[in-house]
């Protein structure tokens, strides 16, 4: 364990996301003036070490119970982000190692360059600014601004003012993968009640289109959980109620995440091509199969491939492809066949994601049993997928981060371009990573977003629990109501 003493406590977030950024394989845990007395805490945990972030004395010190110590004096003036940014040269001087994204810790990294670029200010001024303020990797200077610039003409696209997207989420999953931490439920357990949460969001799915109906619809994504693990009746039931009851006029794009082979048909592709999806995805997270066996997937490589092959003959023409890097076990000769499968294939859009370390996984406890050692992803793994996507024609069209990632790396989203020259990527998911329109979003564990024109932003969350949900529904819909009360 390491132990964080900070005397600040609004900083305890930003404080142990970087630690924990440089001791992954650690349990890190902060304790701050209001919390617990500093040394009983410590005497009880015992931890490897103990830094000490003292900014009133001007001073962090690393130091272990044996006596050992390492003391950096703080410059002035002590503010959020100079402490950051001392912390994190104090951190590369006792590691002996830097992070490609310096001292952010926020997910939108991008959202910096993209500011800027906004502000008026040149590229050198984007690059000046994330390497003197942030330390961020020349390499990842260029990614950021490469999105921003790529994410900005997708943007343009929406009705940021007038406008809004709806989230349907289904949070029914064959089986819960060893990584997952998102809120899903066996379908196999909750199939006979699928009915009455589809109910449940027809309720919500109307208030909705009143609430809305002198807005502009722009995207609908349907995610979960796995929505393809619906039978196809009950898919059938929900995207017709989907049409009937959304204003679909001027819907640019119609997502729904098929996920998993397992779940995937000929007879839910047909019902999704029915309804007008114009987006779906097929989503291997690797082709190696005894990872797949590992991670609880449950279907075969070539599964994904007849899955793949059966939407194209079903007409879809947008098709994205999710992997993860640093799944246990995998090398960089395991990426470049994964890489390589999926070339054949010859998907729109690949979303290349760095393993996290969900608390609440599964991942979680294998890792406590087996050793952080087992998740390898590093720069050159990174670097297989980059150029595997750009062999295939796609470029990175957005980019967020997520904490306890492995090799402190990124989720990048890479796609080919429409022959208009705008990106064939997910515009919902520009808008919800940029914080731009307002998302209204619906089912169990889904959370809405108002977006004020100047910027400021509310939340409101739906319970997880799906029987919660069926049986409160009004409540959902009633929180909903005062939102976006005028």
């Amino acid at each position: 364990m390491l132990m964080i003493h900070c005397n600040r406590p609004a900083l305890s977030y930003d404080v142990h996301s970087l630690v924990k950024a440089f001791y992954p394989e650690k349990e890190v845990k902060v304790i701050t003036p209001d919390s617990v007395l500093k040394d009983v805490a410590i005497a009880e945990a015992k931890p490897d070490m103990v830094v000490d972030i003292q900014d009133d004395k001007a001073e962090v010190v690393f130091y272990t119970l044996r006596g050992d110590s390492t003391e950096y004096t703080l410059p002035e003036p002590y503010e959020k982000n100079a402490l950051k940014l001392f912390l994190y040269d104090a951190l590369c001087d006792v590691t002996g190692k830097e992070l490609p994204w310096g001292n952010l810790t926020g997910i939108r990294p991008t959202k910096i360059a993209m500011t800027l670029m906004n502000e008026g200010k040149t590229e050198a001024e984007v690059k000046a600014y994330m390497k003197d303020t942030h330390k961020v990797s020349d390499e990842k200077i260029a990614l950021s601004i490469d999105i921003a610039e790529r994410e900005n003409a997708l943007l343009q696209t929406l009705h940021c003012e007038d406008g809004y997207s709806v989230y349907i989420g289904i949070p029914f999953c064959p089986t819960t993968c060893l990584y997952c931490s998102f809120t899903s439920f066996p379908i196999c357990v909750w199939q006979k009640r699928v009915g009455e949460y589809l109910d449940a969001m027809e309720k919500e799915l109307r208030y909705t289109a009143d609430a809305f109906r002198d807005k502009v619809l722009d995207t609908v994504y349907i995610g979960g959980g796995t929505p393809s693990s619906l039978a196809a009746e009950d898919l059938d039931r929900l995207l017709a109620m989907t049409r009937e009851i959304l204003d679909f006029d001027r819907v640019m794009e119609f997502t729904v995440e098929a996920g998993r082979a397992d779940s995937i048909t000929r007879e839910k592709l047909q019902v999704m091509k029915k309804y007008g999806v114009t987006r779906i995805s097929v989503n291997p997270q690797t082709m190696k199969q005894d990872t797949l066996d590992l991670i609880g997937r449950r279907h075969t490589v070539e599964q994904v491939k007849e899955a793949f092959r059966m939407a194209r003959e079903e007409g879809f023409d947008n098709i994205n492809m999710d992997i993860i890097l640093g799944l246990p076990g995998e090398d960089e000769a395991d990426v470049a066949n994964t890489i390589e499968e999926i070339k054949n294939l010859n998907p729109e859009s690949l979303t290349v994601h760095s393993l996290a370390i969900k608390r609440a996984s599964k991942l979680a406890n294998w890792i406590r049993e087996n050793g952080i050692s087992t998740l390898h992803n590093t720069d050159k793994t990174m670097e297989i997928a980059r150029q595997g996507a750009l062999s295939m024609g796609m470029k990175p069209y957005y980019l967020y981060r997520q904490k306890n990632m492995a090799g402190n790396f990124e989720n990048v989203g890479y796609a080919k371009d429409f022959p208009s020259g705008i990106s064939m990527g997910c515009v919902y998911n520009s808008a919800i990573m940029e914080e731009v329109q307002t998302i209204v979003a619906c089912g169990a564990g889904t959370i809405s977003k108002r977006v004020y024109p100047d910027g400021r932003i509310e939340r409101c969350e739906n319970v997880k629990d799906v029987g919660l949900y069926i049986e409160k529904i009004e409540e959902m819909i009633e929180r909903k109501r005062k939102m976006f009360a005028e």
